[in-house]
Order: structure tokens, then sequence, then C-alpha cells
């Protein structure tokens, strides 16, 4: 692995200042942040041409891109998505399951448990864990989750799918209405792992209570959710209110509209939101039909959907979700970290190695031009991607 000095660069660091600098990364790490130019004869010098250096961006929630799905349980799927997400600024990532039967579940744990035990390599972003996306949701607020395979929460299946310990799981989305007396809740909190209200019909008083429970987080939030109504403001109206729940947030102009999004920045903060995709295996490609398990989906341009016309997932890429907000709000470029990177990985437990620009962490980093599109991104100090 090479080091690299990257001088003429805007850096974003972790308090806020956006300085010009130069960062020097050795064995994978970032060894030195400089406002002079760094002195060292072993590394090689690297022009950032003036680009704005971020952390790299942490996909929580993603099912697949380039024709390729986690839910597949094929380690070449897994290995072609790692490859392809540092060309967004995607560095880290966790591998997002769909509702499905039991047996296609543990296979693609299985599978996908060889990356993050290090029997087997790969080259680009890095999978940091689980998030299992069903199958205890309700079947009303299904979206595009297949309506056969929805069960109740089981902990003894969850136990099945990750052991005891639930090793590498780290988020679980679940109807919280559905769970007795929220004891899924109750177990994943005491074993750290982040309960997720999603696909579901709770009530406000549903999620006050979950979250009395353990319930921490919402998964793509206000899709496949209760709106708000003026006698009954539902899980939008708790994500809203509730300062404990962090949000996830589609933001490619087709879940949410704009005047949601900018209501959302504005009410709730770059504090308690993470963007996500929730791309399915369309992304990267051209429109044209594909599967998602095993329904039908038609993608034109970026919007993807079942027959029926319900939305299935996205074909977002990170930074333009970055875009995205940043058009509509103009926030400070701390605001846009914290949402594509530091939120992220303070909720997986992995602020100590990512989610900043600082010394001894990974160099995860990505290069952005004024218009945030990605020229280059390094993931654990390597080259995963460059424009030129």
């Amino acid at each position: 692995m090479s080091d690299y000095i990257l001088q003429n660069i805007r850096i974003c660091l972790e308090d806020g200042q956006v300085k010009w600098g130069e960062i020097l990364i050795q064995e994978g790490k970032i060894a030195l942040i400089s406002e002079q130019s760094i002195e060292n004869s072993i590394a090689t010098r690297f022009d950032g041409k003036g680009f704005l250096a971020l952390p790299g961006f942490i996909d929580i929630h993603i099912h697949g891109a380039v024709g390729a799905d986690f839910m597949d349980g094929e380690e070449q799927a897994t290995k072609e998505i790692a490859a392809y997400l540092p060309q967004e600024g995607t560095t880290s990532f966790l591998a997002t399951t769909l509702t499905h039967s039991p047996q296609q579940i543990q296979k693609c744990v299985e599978v996908n448990s060889r990356f993050l035990s290090g029997l087997e390599e790969y080259e680009g972003a890095e999978m940091l864990g689980f998030h299992l996306e069903g199958p205890f949701i309700h079947p009303d607020q299904s979206g595009a989750q297949p309506l056969q395979y929805i069960r109740k929460p089981s902990i003894e299946l969850v136990k099945e799918w990750f052991g005891e310990q639930l090793n590498y799981l780290k988020i679980v989305t679940l109807a919280p209405e559905l769970d007795s007396n929220f004891e899924m809740i109750q177990f994943l909190t005491k074993k750290e792992v982040i309960s997720s209200a999603g696909h579901t019909t709770g009530t406000f008083a549903d999620i006050a209570e979950a979250t009395r429970h353990g319930l921490t987080h919402l998964t793509h939030f206000t899709n496949a959710m209760t709106g708000l109504h003026h006698r009954e403001i539902g899980v939008v109206g708790a994500g809203f209110l509730n300062n404990q729940l962090f949000c996830e947030v589609i933001a490619d102009g087709i879940h949410l509209s704009d005047d949601m999004l900018k209501l959302i920045v504005q009410v709730i903060g770059s504090d308690r939101l993470i963007l996500i995709t929730d791309s399915m295996r369309a992304k990267g490609l051209p429109s044209g039909n594909y599967m998602l398990a095993d329904q039908k989906v038609q993608v034109i341009g970026s919007k993807a959907t079942l027959e029926n016309g319900t939305l299935a997932g996205s074909v977002l890429k990170m930074n333009d979700a970055l875009k995205k907000i940043q058009s509509l709000t103009e926030i400070p470029v701390l605001d846009l970290a914290k949402m594509t990177s530091m939120n992220a990985a303070e909720r997986l437990g992995v602020y100590d190695r990512k989610g900043s620009l600082t010394v001894g962490k990974d160099a995860d980093i990505v290069l952005l031009s004024k218009e945030f599109d990605v020229r280059y991104t390094f993931c654990k100090g390597r080259l995963s991607y460059s424009h030129d």
C-alpha cells in the first residue's frame, strides 16, 4: 500500500473549519494534517486540485448496485458492490437485507460474514456489518418488501442468523407495534444493536413507548410509516419531536419532495439526520427491468417501481443525496459531513476510526468538486476511485 501526501486540498476538519492544507496518509491511516507543506521523502505527492476533502461517506442502508444485491448470497455480488461504491464517495456500508425466506436470509448472512471475518478479501468500500430490514414488519406498510415472507418479530430467528452474540448485526428494522411487550427491542438494545422503526403502522404513542424500551432510529424517514395528521402525528411526528430518534433520509427528490426535505433539515437538523441511498441492483446501470427478490422492478431514469407503481428502493448515489440537500438548504459543510459520515460512524460505534478527518483514523477520504462531484476516493489509504 502506497503512502500519500494529499496536497492542494480544502480540508473539512472535525470542528467545522474548512482549511487549505495537506494530509499525510501512512499505512492506511491519517498520519498528519497540516496547513504547511509536509516533508516526507517516502510518500507520493498527490495533487488534490483544490478539491474539498470530506470523510468518506457511510451508507447504512443499501441493498445493491451494478446488477448485484447482497441478498444474492454470492461472494462475487458483494465484491462488485464494494468495488463500485467509491465512485459515489462511499467508503463504508452496511449490507442490507430484504424481507425473504429464513433460508435466503441465512445464506446472505453466511456469505457476507466471510468478508467481515477477513476470510474473503475484497477492494473498495468496507463492510461494517448488517442492516436487517425485515422480515419483522407490518404487511400494511410493506412497500416493496415481499408480503409472503413477512413474520412477527422472532428473537430465535435473529439468533439463528447471527448467533447468540448477534455477530456483525448493527441495525434491525421492525414494526414496533408488532413486537410483543417490546421484547425484541429490549433484546437488541442489550446486545448494542440499533432498533429502528420502519414499515410500520405505529402511532405516535407506540413510538414513544418503544423509545422508552430502546428504540433509537427510524428507517427511511417518512416512507413506509404513518404520516402527520393534526389529531395523530404518527411516526413522522415522532421523528420531528423526539430528540432520541435518528432519522434516515433518501434525498433523491422522489421518496420525499423538495419541500419536505427542507422541512426535515430545518426542524430536525443535521445532528439527527443520516443520508442513505436504499439503492437496489439497478444503481449504476441504464434504465430497464430488474429484479428485487422475486419481484419485477422497472427503472426509468432515477425512479424504480414495482409493477403496481410502488417505489422499490432507489438508484441514488450518496454524493447526489448530498448535492440535493446542499442545493435546497445551503447548510455548512460540517453539517453535510455529519449527515453523510459522522452521525453514521457514531451510531455504529466506529467513530474512533471513521467519520471525520482526524489524525489516527482510517484514511477514508473523498475529494469533491465545487459541484460535489466525486473526483477521488481513498478507502483506508488506497486510491479506490479516480475520475481522471
